[in-house]
């Protein structure tokens, strides 16, 4: 026991001293903390930050508290210059060697990893070049250990727009170098071509292609995937085939993406490509024309001189026929040169070449009839030859005064063009604004007025309408009226007039904290006939046209409404790069739509279809055609007026935000817009002044057409500057013209909706003090004029803004207009820039999201006018006469008699009508509107009559069941005294 004793003493002996022995043998510990083994530690976590600067919306805290659903957000002011940073103290010195960086958006040049002992003296730990977008992307970052307490995060932004960081976390890995992983995935073809993730490949049906998957690894490596699983999908099955290996089948026309996926030690990567298949049973015939000086593009005139030799026309057919040429002179209505018929033959290529020289100035069709099965098929190329003496100096050369003082046009070679908008206003332009007649007087009453107010326009709801399409006008005398809610017009013929728009006339104040709209003029939406549905025969119908060929035009006349409808495919939405928008959050890819263009026939000759006004985008086989189709609208108001008022909205005063350092009215618990016009027609709202509103003073909305808004003001609008506020004059019906508005502090003053249909024209008009761009705002509107606009304009590629708003506009022009401009050429349309004055700003894209290039659109005379001062009112004029630009001068609005309140009296009253030769049931001569019940299974409109002739009559009989007949009765000795009597139909289902 004795001896156990002291062997356990020696050795706790020795133990002690090797104790104090080897820590003296060791080197002097780091400075930097020890990190003991295990799960690596964000030293970064909820540690201090400073930063260039953060925004409410994105606190730069967010970064180091592990959430990677927060993000820091600088202020767009901070990244004017396109650098922004943030600093992270650590609180103690650590050996920093690797980062991690989660990006949520932004576009980015390069970035650096700079580290410091004492926030002073700064080094580069890392430095790495992006040249595009870090959206949604992790960067994981390995460099040589540096002790440090501060770690900078430096980027260098290649777009000061949208950036935003999730997390950026630092370790210390003791040097230990990372495992290689599965980096990325590429596409190739079997040539080894690596194809990137917006190419396409062709196919007609039955083809094939083969593709195959590569890869790199996180070290820069090649990846071997030989033993990798690997799959591939087609997003459209039914469209193109896809088998394991990765060889694609194209099965029908239409679009696919074509996804390979490869997974490497638990690590799944894709990459993706693209296949169009086209069928050569729908094209028809592919045609183009040829010559060696001259411009074959969109959107770019096609100008030849006297002398020149004519174009030749190389057509490749799809099925055997024949084709027949003629060279005409537009202008003069003579043939230059005739081709006699030439047979086709399928996919054979055939030149046509016309003898002879361009012999005198005109523009030019090159018109080809084909015959192709037992169908003919129309096509047209165009050229121009300007008469040199008829453009002047400070004049456009695509768009001018002739010889006569007539406008002349140089489309491109597909005929393309500037539109003529002089049919966009109030009764189809051109049409002085009338003065209606009051039938009710209001005054001011004590609190709410909505109700007395909505009761008056009832009551002349009810009243009869006069041959003008009138009932009468609601007055509302000086004063203010309180308006707690919504007020309607749902009648057509109404007129709501107040006694003037200054602080002094008639003023509507929208009372409370509801959101909603102060004012819906709102009718009932078109019945579509579909099943009177037309094929167009044309493959190419430009923008601009007012005419067609189509199947078969004996189903419609002269006078029918019809639209116009323009099909746009899944190829189309490919061709113009909209299902490939750069994705963020919530972007949403096109798909395909249509655009219907409603329209009145003005003549036929044989299948040739004349309509009233020109259609805004192009129609062309390869991209889905067109069709023709007719439409009843029998509840659709029309003869509508909003006129002389003010409109003013409460809000709460304390609620403010600041913007750019400048503090604002910021409630958003009020009126949001005043004056909504849906599904009217010949309606209109001048001399009216809005101030405090969230929205828009006056919004043209769907199925509103031929509307005037004129001489407004929108002043001092209250809401948090952001989307989907402060658009004052906002736009989404057609053939609308808005002219001599004013607006402040908007952010969309003049704004154009989605996929509206031209034409529309802004004119003389001015934003001031404004947050943002007026412009078409997104998914393809077409068809809009900025004339003398005074604002910055932006018709452009907005790729991902909103929910991937994309290609805002097509075939716009900007005429004379100041402030800052950017227009953009979509793929297959135009958009011209003439005689702009002010700057021309960069575009959003491209940046470092998507550089894919964009071309500009067409500029001309940029930095100086040009002649005509208005492109509007020459069109307007040169259609109509100079009366026509008279009418729609600024003109005084009612007063006199028409202010006196007078009931209509002594009305030409019917005694009956009758239908098919017997008594309406229930007539009785004080109402107005019927509706007539049908039995099921009826097609043919009843024979509507009135029962005598003691008046004039005039009938307008329904051209469908689905319409309505209408009996305007005159008297025969004083016909200004009028009524009408209106029958509509219901079929028994």
């Amino acid at each position: 026991m004795y001896q156990a004793k002291q062997t356990i003493s020696r050795c706790l002996a020795i133990l002690l001293f090797l104790s104090l022995l080897i820590p003296a043998l060791l080197p002097a510990p780091s400075t930097a903390l020890a990190l003991e083994a295990g799960p690596k530690v964000n030293l970064a976590l909820n540690k201090p930050v400073t930063q260039s600067s953060d925004c409410s919306c994105g606190r730069a805290v967010s970064v180091v508290d592990g959430d990677p659903a927060t993000f820091w957000q600088p202020l767009s002011a901070d990244r004017t210059d396109g650098n922004v940073w943030i600093t992270v103290d650590l609180k103690a010195h650590y050996d920093i060697d690797e980062a991690a960086i989660h990006f949520k958006s932004g576009s980015v040049s390069n970035y650096k990893i700079q580290t410091s002992k004492d926030n002073v003296e700064w080094q580069d730990a890392f430095v790495k070049t992006i040249n595009g977008s870090v959206s949604n992307k992790l960067e994981n970052v390995h460099f040589p250990a540096v002790n440090s307490r501060y770690v900078k995060l430096s980027v260098q932004l290649s777009s000061t727009s949208g950036f935003q960081l999730n997390e950026f976390s630092l370790y210390s890995s003791n040097g230990e170098p990372p495992k290689a992983v599965l980096e990325s995935v590429y596409v190739a073809d079997m040539t080894g071509r690596v194809m990137d993730r917006y190419d396409t490949v062709t196919l007609r049906p039955a083809e094939s292609y083969s593709f195959k998957l590569g890869g790199i690894m996180s070290n820069g490596q090649a990846a071997d995937l030989s033993q990798t699983p690997v799959t591939w999908e087609s997003t459209k099955a039914g469209t193109v085939s896809v088998n394991t290996y990765g060889t694609v089948t194209a099965l029908q026309q239409g679009v696919a993406k074509i996804i390979g996926r490869a997974t490497l030690d638990g690590i799944t990567k894709e990459a993706s490509v693209w296949v169009d298949v086209y069928d050569p049973g729908t094209l028809l015939v592919d045609v183009q024309m040829d010559h060696a000086t001259m411009e074959r593009e969109i959107g770019k005139p096609a100008l030849l001189a006297v002398g020149d030799a004519y174009p030749s026309v190389r057509l490749t057919p799809y099925s055997d026929g024949q084709v027949k040429a003629a060279l005409v002179n537009a202008t003069t209505g003579t043939i230059a040169a005739e081709l006699p018929a030439a047979a086709l033959h399928r996919d054979t290529q055939q030149v046509l070449t016309f003898p002879g020289s361009v012999a005198s100035a005109g523009n030019y069709e090159i018109r080809l009839e084909f015959m192709l099965g037992n169908k003919p098929v129309y096509d047209a190329l165009f050229f121009t030859v300007p008469n040199t003496a008829d453009i002047s100096l400070g004049e456009s050369r695509i768009a001018y005064l002739d010889h006569n003082g007539q406008m002349a046009y140089a489309p491109d070679y597909r005929g393309n063009r500037i539109l003529d908008f002089s049919n966009a206003g109030y009764m189809g332009g051109g049409v002085q604004i009338p003065d209606v007649q009051a039938r009710i007087a209001l005054e001011p009453g004590e609190g709410d007025d909505m109700a007395r107010i909505q009761a008056a326009i009832d009551q002349v709801s009810l009243m009869p309408q006069a041959a003008d399409g009138f009932r009468g006008a609601v007055l509302l005398k000086k004063g203010t009226y309180e308006i707690s809610g919504t007020l309607y017009i749902q009648a057509s013929g109404v007129v709501l007039r107040g006694e003037g728009q200054g602080e002094d006339g008639t003023i509507l104040y929208a009372t409370g904290t509801a959101k909603r709209n102060i004012l819906e003029i709102k009718g009932q939406p078109v019945k579509m006939l579909e099943d009177t549905a037309v094929t167009i025969a044309d493959l190419f119908v430009p923008s601009g046209s007012r005419s067609f060929h189509v199947d078969d035009a004996s189903g419609y006349q002269v006078g029918d409404k019809i639209k116009v409808r323009r099909y746009g495919n899944d190829r189309w939405i490919h061709e113009i790069d909209m299902d490939t928008i750069h994705e963020i959050e919530g972007t949403v890819q096109w798909t395909p739509f249509s655009l219907d263009f409603d329209r009145v026939i003005t003549g036929i000759q044989g299948n040739v279809i004349t309509i009233d006004a020109p259609i805004a985008n192009s129609i062309e086989q390869r991209w889905g055609g067109g069709a023709i189709v007719k439409y009843e609208d029998p509840n659709r108001l029309e003869q509508l007026g909003v006129e002389n008022l003010r409109v003013d909205s409460e809000f709460d005063p304390s609620v403010t935000a600041t913007q750019n350092g400048k503090k604002y009215f910021s409630d958003e618990n009020h009126a949001v817009s005043f004056a909504i016009f849906t599904h009217v027609t010949n309606a209109w709202m001048r001399e009216v002044t809005g101030l405090h509103l969230n929205h828009a003073l006056a919004h043209v909305g769907r199925g509103a057409k031929w509307v005037t808004i004129q001489d407004n003001q929108s002043l001092d609008m209250v809401s948090v500057i952001t989307g989907e506020r402060r658009y004052p004059f906002k736009l989404g019906g057609e053939l609308t013209l808005m002219q001599r508005n004013y607006a402040e502090t908007a952010r969309h003053a003049f704004i154009v909706d989605s996929r509206v249909q031209g034409p529309n024209v802004f004119l003389d008009s001015q934003s001031v003090n404004e947050y943002a761009s007026s412009e078409p705002h997104h998914r393809w509107s077409v068809g809009g004029l900025y004339d003398n606009v005074k604002a910055d304009i932006a018709i452009q590629d907005r790729g991902s803004y909103g929910t991937g708003h994309g290609w805002s506009g097509a075939n716009y022009v900007a005429w004379n207009t100041e402030g800052d401009l950017i227009a953009q050429q979509p793929p297959t349309a135009q958009n011209y820039a003439i005689g702009h004055v002010g700057a021309k700003v960069k575009p959003y894209l491209p940046n470092g999201d998507d550089n894919r290039p964009r071309s500009d659109g067409y500029w001309e005379s940029f930095g100086f006018h040009v002649s005509p001062t208005s492109l509007y009112l020459q069109q307007l004029e040169g259609r109509l006469g100079a009366q026509a630009v008279q009418n729609i001068a600024q003109s005084p609005v009612g007063g006199g008699n028409l202010d006196i309140p007078a009931l209509p009296t002594g009305l030409p009253l019917l005694k009956g009508i009758k239908v098919n030769n017997k008594a309406l049931e229930g007539f009785t001569d004080d109402v107005f509107e019927y509706t007539l019940q049908l039995p099921a299974g009826t097609t043919v409109v009843p024979d509507i009559r009135p029962h005598d002739m003691r008046h004039h009559v005039e009938v307008i009989k329904a051209s469908t069941i689905y319409g309505k007949t209408v009996l305007i009765v005159r008297d025969k000795k004083q016909p200004s005294q009028s009524v009408q009597y209106q029958v509509r139909f219901n079929v028994t289902p």
